[in-house]
């Protein structure tokens, strides 16, 4: 029997992996998690809006195009991880403020503004998005920890 239980660090991130499992993006799989006091108190994945045409079923034009990677994102239907774990927070009345977001992603500039106003006071991430140094400027700017774990 392994005693060794996981850090809260790995404990979480490996939580937001499971959670970007349910991401219906048919590009990329992202997902976070918001947590405070050490609970869990918001989720989210990437994919197109609810009530809308799931990304991975032709729901989303940009990622069902040949369009690479970083282009055309003024035209990509879907919303990231942090968006909806944010606003499934305030969708069900909870406070993100003080909280930490776990995240499989490091965050692209519109999901690091709407951590910047939500308060969440850290983000975690897992691995390097290829254009967030606007983003990680902006976050570190704004006070807002910033660490990348493995």
């Amino acid at each position: 029997m392994n005693d060794e239980r996981p850090g809260w660090d790995e404990y979480f991130m490996n939580i937001a992996e499971v959670v970007a499992s349910r991401g219906n993006c048919s590009r990329r799989k992202v997902a976070a998690v918001i947590v405070k006091d050490r609970r869990i108190i918001s989720t989210g994945y990437n994919g197109t809006p609810r009530g809308v045409k799931n990304c991975c079923d032709g729901g989303c034009p940009r990622c069902s195009s040949d369009t690479p990677s970083g282009e055309g994102l003024e035209e990509c239907l879907c919303s990231h991880g942090e968006e909806n774990a944010i606003v499934q927070a305030a969708y069900h009345g909870i406070s993100v403020k003080d909280g930490t977001l776990y995240t499989t992603y490091s965050p692209c500039l519109l999901c690091a503004k709407m951590i910047i106003n939500s308060g969440i006071k850290e983000v975690v991430y897992r691995r390097r998005y290829t254009i967030d140094t606007t983003s990680t400027r902006l976050l570190k700017e704004a006070e807002v920890l910033f660490r990348g774990i493995e």
